[in-house]
Protein backbone atom coordinates (compact mmCIF):
# COMPACT_ATOMS: atom_id res chain seq x y z
CA UNK A 1 0.00 0.00 0.00
CA UNK A 2 2.25 2.70 -1.13
CA UNK A 3 2.24 6.09 0.20
CA UNK A 4 2.79 7.48 -3.29
CA UNK A 5 -0.23 6.22 -4.65
CA UNK A 6 -1.39 7.22 -7.71
CA UNK A 7 -4.28 9.94 -7.36
CA UNK A 8 -8.01 8.57 -7.80
CA UNK A 9 -8.59 10.78 -10.71
CA UNK A 10 -5.81 9.41 -13.03
CA UNK A 11 -6.69 5.89 -12.12
CA UNK A 12 -10.04 6.73 -13.46
CA UNK A 13 -8.46 7.98 -16.58
CA UNK A 14 -6.61 4.78 -17.37
CA UNK A 15 -9.81 2.94 -16.36
CA UNK A 16 -11.29 5.30 -18.86
CA UNK A 17 -8.56 4.80 -21.59
CA UNK A 18 -8.57 0.59 -21.08
CA UNK A 19 -12.18 1.06 -21.52
CA UNK A 20 -12.63 -1.38 -25.24
CA UNK A 21 -16.35 -3.19 -25.15
CA UNK A 22 -18.97 -1.52 -23.48
CA UNK A 23 -22.62 -2.92 -23.64
CA UNK A 24 -25.95 -1.11 -23.76
CA UNK A 25 -26.45 -1.44 -19.79
CA UNK A 26 -22.77 -1.24 -19.23
CA UNK A 27 -23.22 2.31 -18.50
CA UNK A 28 -25.13 1.89 -15.42
CA UNK A 29 -23.63 0.77 -12.04
CA UNK A 30 -24.64 -2.89 -11.66
CA UNK A 31 -27.66 -4.43 -10.23
CA UNK A 32 -31.48 -2.48 -10.52
CA UNK A 33 -30.95 -0.39 -7.46
CA UNK A 34 -27.31 0.58 -7.29
CA UNK A 35 -25.89 4.25 -6.56
CA UNK A 36 -22.45 4.79 -5.04
CA UNK A 37 -23.67 5.22 -1.54
CA UNK A 38 -24.63 1.64 -1.61
CA UNK A 39 -28.40 2.54 -0.44
CA UNK A 40 -31.58 0.08 -1.22
CA UNK A 41 -35.22 0.12 -0.51
CA UNK A 42 -36.73 -1.80 2.69
CA UNK A 43 -37.04 -5.12 2.49
CA UNK A 44 -40.73 -6.99 2.15
CA UNK A 45 -42.24 -8.62 5.30
CA UNK A 46 -42.28 -12.12 3.99
CA UNK A 47 -40.80 -12.45 0.01
CA UNK A 48 -40.96 -15.96 -2.01
CA UNK A 49 -38.11 -14.97 -3.97
CA UNK A 50 -35.86 -12.39 -3.69
CA UNK A 51 -37.48 -8.85 -5.37
CA UNK A 52 -34.73 -8.36 -8.23
CA UNK A 53 -34.46 -9.51 -12.00
CA UNK A 54 -32.53 -12.89 -12.57
CA UNK A 55 -29.00 -11.36 -13.16
CA UNK A 56 -28.87 -9.53 -9.77
CA UNK A 57 -30.59 -12.65 -8.00
CA UNK A 58 -28.76 -15.24 -5.63
CA UNK A 59 -30.63 -18.59 -4.75
CA UNK A 60 -29.17 -21.48 -3.77
CA UNK A 61 -30.29 -24.46 -1.60
CA UNK A 62 -27.92 -26.16 0.52
CA UNK A 63 -27.41 -29.65 1.47
CA UNK A 64 -28.95 -30.05 4.75
CA UNK A 65 -32.11 -28.69 3.08
CA UNK A 66 -31.51 -24.79 3.87
CA UNK A 67 -32.09 -22.21 1.62
CA UNK A 68 -30.17 -18.57 0.80
CA UNK A 69 -31.70 -15.91 -0.98
CA UNK A 70 -30.88 -12.13 -1.77
CA UNK A 71 -30.54 -9.68 -4.27
CA UNK A 72 -27.08 -8.06 -5.17
CA UNK A 73 -25.63 -4.99 -6.83
CA UNK A 74 -22.23 -3.19 -7.19
CA UNK A 75 -21.24 0.58 -6.67
CA UNK A 76 -18.09 2.28 -7.33
CA UNK A 77 -17.11 2.70 -3.50
CA UNK A 78 -18.78 0.08 -1.49
CA UNK A 79 -18.04 -2.10 -4.37
CA UNK A 80 -20.37 -5.57 -3.72
CA UNK A 81 -23.58 -4.88 -1.68
CA UNK A 82 -26.26 -7.52 -0.74
CA UNK A 83 -29.58 -6.07 -0.28
CA UNK A 84 -33.27 -8.33 0.99
CA UNK A 85 -31.58 -11.53 2.19
CA UNK A 86 -33.70 -14.23 3.60
CA UNK A 87 -33.26 -17.42 5.20
CA UNK A 88 -35.17 -20.58 5.41
CA UNK A 89 -34.77 -23.49 7.17
CA UNK A 90 -35.67 -26.97 6.55
CA UNK A 91 -39.02 -27.16 7.78
CA UNK A 92 -40.11 -23.55 7.58
CA UNK A 93 -42.87 -22.84 5.65
CA UNK A 94 -41.73 -19.40 4.04
CA UNK A 95 -38.24 -17.42 3.88
CA UNK A 96 -37.10 -15.37 7.14
CA UNK A 97 -36.02 -11.67 6.79
CA UNK A 98 -32.93 -11.22 7.78
CA UNK A 99 -30.67 -8.02 6.60
CA UNK A 100 -32.18 -5.57 3.97
CA UNK A 101 -28.61 -4.83 3.45
CA UNK A 102 -25.03 -5.35 3.88
CA UNK A 103 -21.77 -4.12 2.61
CA UNK A 104 -17.80 -2.93 3.42
CA UNK A 105 -18.58 0.68 4.86
CA UNK A 106 -14.88 1.22 4.87
CA UNK A 107 -10.89 0.02 4.37
CA UNK A 108 -9.08 3.14 6.60
CA UNK A 109 -5.03 2.26 5.99
CA UNK A 110 -3.22 4.75 8.09
CA UNK A 111 0.60 4.21 7.80
CA UNK A 112 2.80 4.36 10.89
CA UNK A 113 5.36 7.15 10.23
CA UNK A 114 2.20 9.58 10.13
CA UNK A 115 3.37 10.08 6.51
CA UNK A 116 0.33 8.82 4.59
CA UNK A 117 -3.62 8.11 5.25
CA UNK A 118 -6.10 6.45 3.18
CA UNK A 119 -10.15 5.73 3.02
CA UNK A 120 -10.03 3.29 0.42
CA UNK A 121 -13.48 2.80 -0.44
CA UNK A 122 -14.27 6.81 -0.59
CA UNK A 123 -11.33 8.32 -1.73
CA UNK A 124 -10.19 5.27 -4.24
CA UNK A 125 -14.10 4.83 -5.55
CA UNK A 126 -12.77 0.57 -4.39
CA UNK A 127 -16.13 -0.15 -6.20
CA UNK A 128 -13.91 0.38 -9.70
CA UNK A 129 -11.13 -1.80 -8.92
CA UNK A 130 -13.40 -4.91 -9.21
CA UNK A 131 -11.27 -7.55 -10.92
CA UNK A 132 -12.26 -10.25 -13.45
CA UNK A 133 -12.85 -12.84 -12.14
CA UNK A 134 -11.51 -16.33 -13.91
CA UNK A 135 -13.23 -19.85 -13.81
CA UNK A 136 -10.68 -21.26 -11.92
CA UNK A 137 -11.60 -18.32 -9.42
CA UNK A 138 -15.14 -19.62 -8.64
CA UNK A 139 -14.88 -23.75 -8.92
CA UNK A 140 -18.12 -25.21 -9.37
CA UNK A 141 -19.96 -21.65 -9.12
CA UNK A 142 -21.42 -18.76 -11.71
CA UNK A 143 -19.70 -16.02 -12.36
CA UNK A 144 -21.50 -12.46 -12.10
CA UNK A 145 -20.88 -9.59 -14.95
CA UNK A 146 -20.39 -6.40 -13.20
CA UNK A 147 -20.99 -3.13 -15.16
CA UNK A 148 -19.69 0.30 -13.40
CA UNK A 149 -19.80 3.84 -14.94
CA UNK A 150 -16.11 4.07 -17.03
CA UNK A 151 -15.01 0.78 -16.46
CA UNK A 152 -15.27 -2.51 -18.52
CA UNK A 153 -17.03 -4.83 -17.79
CA UNK A 154 -15.95 -7.77 -15.70
CA UNK A 155 -16.90 -10.87 -14.44
CA UNK A 156 -16.70 -10.04 -10.56
CA UNK A 157 -18.69 -11.93 -8.30
CA UNK A 158 -18.29 -15.50 -7.67
CA UNK A 159 -21.05 -17.18 -6.12
CA UNK A 160 -20.40 -21.08 -5.53
CA UNK A 161 -20.25 -23.40 -1.98
CA UNK A 162 -17.76 -24.68 -0.06
CA UNK A 163 -17.42 -27.27 2.33
CA UNK A 164 -17.77 -26.27 6.15
CA UNK A 165 -16.27 -29.17 8.15
CA UNK A 166 -18.19 -30.75 10.47
CA UNK A 167 -21.75 -29.29 11.32
CA UNK A 168 -21.81 -31.36 14.06
CA UNK A 169 -21.28 -35.26 15.79
CA UNK A 170 -22.67 -36.88 18.92
CA UNK A 171 -22.04 -41.09 20.07
CA UNK A 172 -24.62 -42.53 21.41
CA UNK A 173 -23.88 -43.79 25.07
CA UNK A 174 -23.47 -46.68 24.34
CA UNK A 175 -20.90 -46.47 21.24
CA UNK A 176 -23.52 -48.24 19.11
CA UNK A 177 -23.55 -45.23 16.51
CA UNK A 178 -22.42 -41.74 15.67
CA UNK A 179 -24.70 -39.14 14.28
CA UNK A 180 -22.23 -36.57 12.25
CA UNK A 181 -23.04 -34.34 9.40
CA UNK A 182 -20.49 -31.85 7.41
CA UNK A 183 -21.81 -28.50 6.73
CA UNK A 184 -21.63 -26.29 3.76
CA UNK A 185 -21.65 -22.78 2.99
CA UNK A 186 -22.77 -20.26 0.19
CA UNK A 187 -19.87 -18.51 -0.72
CA UNK A 188 -20.62 -15.09 -2.57
CA UNK A 189 -17.09 -13.26 -3.10
CA UNK A 190 -15.60 -10.43 -5.12
CA UNK A 191 -12.03 -8.80 -5.20
CA UNK A 192 -11.50 -5.08 -5.45
CA UNK A 193 -7.69 -3.29 -6.36
CA UNK A 194 -6.05 -0.65 -4.65
CA UNK A 195 -2.91 0.17 -5.26
CA UNK A 196 -0.65 -2.98 -4.75
CA UNK A 197 -3.12 -4.33 -2.62
CA UNK A 198 -5.59 -6.98 -3.44
CA UNK A 199 -9.08 -6.77 -1.39
CA UNK A 200 -11.27 -10.27 -1.33
CA UNK A 201 -14.67 -9.54 0.28
CA UNK A 202 -15.89 -13.12 1.26
CA UNK A 203 -19.56 -13.74 2.62
CA UNK A 204 -20.45 -16.91 3.60
CA UNK A 205 -24.27 -18.00 4.12
CA UNK A 206 -23.80 -21.61 6.40
CA UNK A 207 -26.58 -24.32 6.55
CA UNK A 208 -27.26 -23.48 10.07
CA UNK A 209 -27.95 -19.94 9.96
CA UNK A 210 -24.57 -17.99 10.18
CA UNK A 211 -23.77 -15.37 8.15
CA UNK A 212 -19.40 -14.68 7.91
CA UNK A 213 -17.89 -12.34 6.36
CA UNK A 214 -14.29 -11.21 6.29
CA UNK A 215 -11.68 -9.46 4.03
CA UNK A 216 -8.79 -10.68 2.93
CA UNK A 217 -5.65 -8.42 2.24
CA UNK A 218 -3.19 -9.92 -0.45
CA UNK A 219 -1.42 -8.83 -3.95
CA UNK A 220 1.93 -7.25 -2.93
CA UNK A 221 3.81 -5.01 -0.60
CA UNK A 222 4.59 -1.46 -2.47
CA UNK A 223 7.81 -1.13 -3.75
CA UNK A 224 8.29 2.47 -2.78
CA UNK A 225 7.60 2.28 0.65
CA UNK A 226 11.25 0.16 2.05
CA UNK A 227 12.25 3.55 3.30
CA UNK A 228 10.69 3.09 6.93
CA UNK A 229 12.86 4.92 9.95
CA UNK A 230 13.87 2.63 13.13
CA UNK A 231 10.48 1.45 14.83
CA UNK A 232 8.08 2.14 12.15
CA UNK A 233 9.12 -1.17 9.73
CA UNK A 234 10.28 -4.51 9.71
CA UNK A 235 13.31 -5.75 7.60
CA UNK A 236 13.17 -7.51 4.58
CA UNK A 237 15.86 -8.98 2.27
CA UNK A 238 19.53 -9.31 2.73
CA UNK A 239 20.20 -8.10 6.46
CA UNK A 240 18.56 -4.76 7.58
CA UNK A 241 18.91 -2.53 4.66
CA UNK A 242 15.60 -2.24 3.45
CA UNK A 243 12.57 -1.91 5.63
CA UNK A 244 8.85 -2.19 5.07
CA UNK A 245 6.49 0.47 6.76
CA UNK A 246 3.96 -0.54 8.99
CA UNK A 247 0.44 0.31 8.43
CA UNK A 248 -3.10 -0.59 9.76
CA UNK A 249 -6.00 -1.62 7.79
CA UNK A 250 -9.40 -1.12 9.40
CA UNK A 251 -12.47 -2.57 8.17
CA UNK A 252 -16.18 -1.09 8.79
CA UNK A 253 -18.88 -3.62 7.31
CA UNK A 254 -22.57 -1.87 7.80
CA UNK A 255 -25.49 -4.14 8.30
CA UNK A 256 -28.50 -2.99 8.26
CA UNK A 257 -31.28 -5.58 9.69
CA UNK A 258 -34.73 -6.46 8.51
CA UNK A 259 -35.73 -9.01 10.94
CA UNK A 260 -38.81 -10.60 10.25
CA UNK A 261 -39.57 -8.04 7.54
CA UNK A 262 -39.51 -4.93 10.13
CA UNK A 263 -36.58 -2.17 10.64
CA UNK A 264 -37.39 -1.79 14.38
CA UNK A 265 -35.31 -4.09 16.16
CA UNK A 266 -34.25 -3.76 19.66
CA UNK A 267 -30.51 -4.29 20.69
CA UNK A 268 -29.39 -6.09 23.79
CA UNK A 269 -25.76 -6.38 25.37
CA UNK A 270 -25.44 -8.97 28.10
CA UNK A 271 -22.31 -8.70 30.37
CA UNK A 272 -21.16 -11.77 32.63
CA UNK A 273 -19.34 -10.99 36.16
CA UNK A 274 -17.93 -13.94 37.90
CA UNK A 275 -17.34 -14.02 41.85
CA UNK A 276 -15.05 -16.35 44.00
CA UNK A 277 -17.19 -18.63 46.52
CA UNK A 278 -14.48 -19.19 49.38
CA UNK A 279 -13.87 -23.43 48.96
CA UNK A 280 -16.26 -23.54 46.27
CA UNK A 281 -16.85 -22.89 42.09
CA UNK A 282 -16.94 -19.51 41.44
CA UNK A 283 -20.44 -18.17 40.22
CA UNK A 284 -20.77 -16.51 36.56
CA UNK A 285 -23.93 -14.08 36.51
CA UNK A 286 -24.92 -12.83 33.43
CA UNK A 287 -27.07 -9.42 32.83
CA UNK A 288 -29.09 -8.58 30.08
CA UNK A 289 -29.36 -4.62 28.89
CA UNK A 290 -31.12 -3.27 26.06
CA UNK A 291 -29.60 -0.40 24.42
CA UNK A 292 -32.22 2.35 23.79
CA UNK A 293 -30.24 5.05 22.71
CA UNK A 294 -27.16 5.14 19.97
CA UNK A 295 -24.17 2.90 21.38
CA UNK A 296 -20.15 3.09 20.75
CA UNK A 297 -18.85 -0.12 22.35
CA UNK A 298 -15.94 -2.02 22.53
CA UNK A 299 -15.76 -5.89 23.53
CA UNK A 300 -14.83 -7.21 26.53
CA UNK A 301 -14.28 -10.26 28.30
CA UNK A 302 -17.78 -12.09 28.41
CA UNK A 303 -19.74 -9.50 26.79
CA UNK A 304 -21.78 -9.65 23.45
CA UNK A 305 -24.30 -8.25 21.69
CA UNK A 306 -27.11 -9.26 19.69
CA UNK A 307 -29.78 -7.59 17.40
CA UNK A 308 -33.59 -8.65 18.34
CA UNK A 309 -36.42 -8.59 16.04
CA UNK A 310 -39.68 -6.79 17.27
CA UNK A 311 -42.21 -8.87 14.27
CA UNK A 312 -41.32 -12.49 14.70
CA UNK A 313 -41.18 -15.29 17.35
CA UNK A 314 -39.86 -19.32 16.30
CA UNK A 315 -41.89 -22.11 17.25
CA UNK A 316 -41.04 -21.84 20.73
CA UNK A 317 -42.33 -18.59 21.42
CA UNK A 318 -38.96 -16.49 21.39
CA UNK A 319 -38.17 -13.74 19.61
CA UNK A 320 -35.70 -14.29 16.90
CA UNK A 321 -32.06 -12.55 16.89
CA UNK A 322 -28.74 -12.54 15.50
CA UNK A 323 -25.38 -12.71 17.62
CA UNK A 324 -22.50 -10.32 16.99
CA UNK A 325 -19.67 -12.71 17.11
CA UNK A 326 -16.90 -10.35 16.49
CA UNK A 327 -13.08 -12.03 15.12
CA UNK A 328 -9.90 -11.26 16.68
CA UNK A 329 -8.08 -7.54 16.01
CA UNK A 330 -6.15 -4.96 16.64
CA UNK A 331 -7.85 -2.19 17.16
CA UNK A 332 -6.06 1.77 15.65
CA UNK A 333 -5.80 4.24 18.81
CA UNK A 334 -5.40 7.17 16.12
CA UNK A 335 -8.88 8.21 15.47
CA UNK A 336 -12.51 8.12 17.55
CA UNK A 337 -14.02 6.16 14.80
CA UNK A 338 -11.20 3.63 15.06
CA UNK A 339 -11.04 2.75 18.68
CA UNK A 340 -14.34 0.92 19.00
CA UNK A 341 -15.41 -2.37 17.91
CA UNK A 342 -19.00 -1.79 17.26
CA UNK A 343 -21.27 1.08 17.25
CA UNK A 344 -25.29 1.30 16.81
CA UNK A 345 -27.22 4.34 14.97
CA UNK A 346 -30.44 5.37 14.40
CA UNK A 347 -30.83 5.06 10.73
CA UNK A 348 -29.91 7.97 8.86
CA UNK A 349 -30.32 7.21 4.36
CA UNK A 350 -26.84 9.67 4.11
CA UNK A 351 -25.02 7.36 6.75
CA UNK A 352 -23.41 4.92 4.63
CA UNK A 353 -19.68 5.19 5.45
CA UNK A 354 -17.61 4.89 8.41
CA UNK A 355 -15.34 7.83 7.85
CA UNK A 356 -14.70 10.11 4.87
CA UNK A 357 -18.75 10.35 4.47
CA UNK A 358 -18.53 13.14 2.78
CA UNK A 359 -22.48 13.53 1.81
CA UNK A 360 -23.36 13.19 5.64
CA UNK A 361 -22.40 15.88 8.47
CA UNK A 362 -19.94 14.76 10.82
CA UNK A 363 -18.75 12.44 8.49
CA UNK A 364 -17.69 9.23 11.08
CA UNK A 365 -19.29 6.91 12.70
CA UNK A 366 -18.60 8.29 15.88
CA UNK A 367 -19.72 11.95 15.10
CA UNK A 368 -23.35 9.93 14.71
CA UNK A 369 -23.50 8.56 18.07
CA UNK A 370 -25.36 11.25 19.54
CA UNK A 371 -27.64 9.94 21.63
CA UNK A 372 -30.80 9.58 19.26
CA UNK A 373 -33.37 6.75 20.60
CA UNK A 374 -33.06 3.38 18.93
CA UNK A 375 -35.92 2.52 16.60
CA UNK A 376 -33.93 1.15 13.88
CA UNK A 377 -30.80 0.86 14.50
CA UNK A 378 -27.96 0.35 11.70
CA UNK A 379 -24.83 -2.14 12.69
CA UNK A 380 -21.07 -1.35 12.25
CA UNK A 381 -18.62 -3.28 12.76
CA UNK A 382 -14.56 -2.42 13.32
CA UNK A 383 -11.65 -5.25 13.12
CA UNK A 384 -8.31 -3.68 12.53
CA UNK A 385 -5.02 -5.45 11.18
CA UNK A 386 -1.77 -4.07 12.21
CA UNK A 387 0.31 -5.16 9.42
CA UNK A 388 4.26 -5.98 9.96
CA UNK A 389 5.12 -6.95 7.08
CA UNK A 390 7.57 -10.48 7.23
CA UNK A 391 9.42 -12.25 4.72
CA UNK A 392 6.68 -14.36 3.56
CA UNK A 393 4.60 -11.77 2.56
CA UNK A 394 7.04 -11.87 -0.57
CA UNK A 395 5.25 -12.20 -3.17
CA UNK A 396 2.87 -12.33 -3.91
CA UNK A 397 1.77 -11.72 -0.26
CA UNK A 398 -0.17 -14.37 1.40
CA UNK A 399 -4.16 -13.61 1.85
CA UNK A 400 -3.95 -12.11 5.99
CA UNK A 401 -8.13 -12.49 7.18
CA UNK A 402 -9.92 -10.34 9.40
CA UNK A 403 -13.86 -10.41 9.89
CA UNK A 404 -16.54 -11.51 12.11
CA UNK A 405 -19.86 -13.58 12.00
CA UNK A 406 -23.63 -13.01 12.58
CA UNK A 407 -25.15 -16.26 14.57
CA UNK A 408 -28.40 -17.20 14.41
CA UNK A 409 -30.03 -16.97 18.20
CA UNK A 410 -33.25 -18.31 18.62
CA UNK A 411 -34.40 -17.61 15.00
CA UNK A 412 -35.60 -21.74 14.74
CA UNK A 413 -37.12 -23.31 17.74
CA UNK A 414 -33.98 -25.85 17.30
CA UNK A 415 -31.54 -26.61 15.16
CA UNK A 416 -32.15 -25.94 11.10
CA UNK A 417 -29.73 -29.15 10.64
CA UNK A 418 -31.43 -32.14 13.35
CA UNK A 419 -31.61 -35.47 11.97
CA UNK A 420 -35.37 -36.84 12.53
CA UNK A 421 -33.91 -39.37 15.26
CA UNK A 422 -33.25 -36.14 17.51
CA UNK A 423 -36.50 -34.55 16.09
CA UNK A 424 -38.67 -34.42 19.75
CA UNK A 425 -35.23 -32.61 21.89
CA UNK A 426 -36.28 -29.56 22.00
CA UNK A 427 -36.30 -28.76 25.71
CA UNK A 428 -35.25 -30.61 29.21
CA UNK A 429 -35.34 -34.40 28.43
CA UNK A 430 -38.70 -36.43 29.72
Amino acid sequence: MSTRRPSPARKRARAALALTALVGGAAAAAGPVANAAGTAPQAPSAPQAAPCSAAYTIEKKLSGGTTWRMCWHYTTKAGLVLDKITYQPKGEPRPIPVLTTAKLAQIHVPYDDGRAEYDDLTGYSFGEGVANLGTKECPGGTLKKVRLPDVPAVNGVCVTTRARGHAYRLASDDGSGVSTAQGTDLLVYTVNKVAYYEYITEWRFSDDGTISTQVGATGELSPGDYDAADGYGMPLGKNSRDRALSHSHNVFWRLNFGLDGSPKAKVEQFDSTTTPVAGGTPRTKTKRTTVTKELAGNAADQRWWRVVSTAGKNKDNHPRSYELVLGHGSKYPGRPYTKKDVFFTQYDACEQFASHNRSCPGKSVDKWVNGETLKHPITWVNVGFHHHARDEDQAPMPVHWQGFQIVPRDVTAMSPLTPPDFAGHNGAPH
